[in-house]
């Protein structure tokens, strides 16, 4: 059974920094792509970020494109999110989540089955 447990949300003003990072239990991660979503109140949960398996191919909302920034260590079996530049509109609970199937790397929450319980982000003006 995977289990995937988020930390390092918390309050920062605009323009600062946050760094998520997501811990994986249960089978290595390294063979599935992995993906940060967010849902802020009243609003449908969205895509922020992927990152492929092993070759480091990245994709990104075109919101957090330039100042989020995707990585991953299979070997810890670790997910991050480094956040600059943040802006009050991305205050969220953030999510990461694992692939459903091995070979993709999708921008839907559709095409992951595993999700963490989230961490609250938020950004004050």
């Amino acid at each position: 059974q995977v289990q995937l447990v988020e930390s390092g949300g918390g309050l920062v003003q605009a323009g600062g920094s946050l760094r998520l990072s997501c811990a994986a239990s249960g089978p290595t991660l390294s063979t599935y792509a992995m993906g940060w979503f967010r849902q802020a109140p009243g609003k449908e949960r969205e895509f922020v970020a992927a990152i492929s398996r092993t070759d480091g191919r990245t994709d990104y909302a075109e919101p957090v494109k330039g100042r989020f920034t995707i990585s991953r260590d299979n070997a810890a079996n670790t997910v991050s999110l480094q956040m600059n530049s943040l802006k009050p509109d991305d205050t969220a609970v953030y999510y990461c989540a694992r692939a459903a199937a091995m070979f993709t790397m999708s921008t839907s929450a559709a095409g992951y089955n595993y999700w963490g319980q989230g961490t609250q982000v938020t950004v004050s003006s």
